[in-house]
């Protein structure tokens, strides 16, 4: 993969897309990965979408998926636009049902209160199981929004008003993005867009990983979501992805311990030893 090339589409329109990311054998294990998890999650506000089922923690799910989100396409390009020991932030399959309306217009990393223009704390892929068209709701960007101000892109999604239409403006610049399946479309965390609605009678699918900064707070706890004896079984790659790493000088301890010393069979967290703390009484 031209690396550079990539990285000028990036600078220049806030996005880049890899069209041969998952073969057609891949994409039929991806489907048949997820089947088992699809039907239980439905949507619960208009941002997730009411007709859109979502599988969160995506990269807990099987081998498949812990794979695919160390890709090394995709780490080749992060290793040149995030600090060293960054993170993956968000892992979940998406669903779009026919009869989806838009998502509201958003940025990925809104999360993060910083004002823009900024350089851009995640990055995020979303990878097309069904091919992307304009009627089954694939994804719409508005080209070069990456760059934008926070005046710019008044009226977008905050977060809080998940039924707020999209101004005027701002829905005459979205573009609809036509993938092939098995297409990844790798974008700035910046960069506003959205789910379009699924005129269709068929189901689109897609997942997406999202990774940010080594220093900033993850969408998704994985901590807590991923079993520590799956995450003892996973690459030191994945595992430091997940968290278990040390930012220097020593960001992410674990008691003054190493995180990776914690999926030790033998570890016994530090407090369980410590005497225990007496109790208060009630005034």
């Amino acid at each position: 993969m031209d690396i550079e090339r990539r990285l000028e589409e990036l600078e220049a329109q806030g996005y880049t897309v890899i069209a041969d990311f998952l073969d057609a054998d891949e994409l039929a294990g991806v489907r048949a990965d997820l089947a088992p998890h699809l039907d239980t999650h439905a949507g619960r506000n208009n941002f997730e979408g009411f007709r859109t089922e979502r599988v969160y923690t995506l990269v807990g799910r099987g081998p498949r998926f812990e794979r695919i989100a160390a890709d090394a396409r995709v780490l080749a390009l992060l290793d040149r636009l995030l600090q060293p020991g960054y993170l993956l932030t968000a892992s979940q399959a998406i669903c779009i049902r026919p009869g989806e309306t838009v998502q509201p217009v958003h940025y990925d990393d809104s999360s993060y209160p910083v004002p823009r223009p900024r350089p851009s704390i995640s990055f995020s892929t979303i990878v097309a199981v069904d091919a992307f068209t304009r009627e089954n709701g694939g994804t719409e960007v508005i080209p070069g929004s990456h760059r934008w101000s926070d005046a710019e892109i008044a009226g977008a999604y905050d977060g809080r008003d998940a039924d707020a239409p999209a101004p005027p403006a701002l829905e005459r610049a979205l573009q609809p993005m036509e993938l092939p399946a098995g297409a990844c479309l790798f974008f700035h965390g910046t960069l506003l867009h959205r789910g379009g609605a699924n005129r269709s009678t068929a189901a689109r699918l897609a997942f997406s990983n999202q990774y940010c900064q080594p220093w900033a707070r993850t969408q998704e706890n994985f901590y807590l979501g991923v079993p520590p004896e799956r995450v003892a079984a996973m690459t030191p790659r994945l595992q430091t992805l997940l968290g278990y790493a040390i930012m220097p000088p020593f960001m992410g301890h674990v008691t003054a311990s190493h995180p990776l010393k914690t999926l030790r069979p033998d570890y016994v967290n530090a407090l369980a030893q410590a005497p225990s703390i007496p109790q208060e009484t009630p005034p």
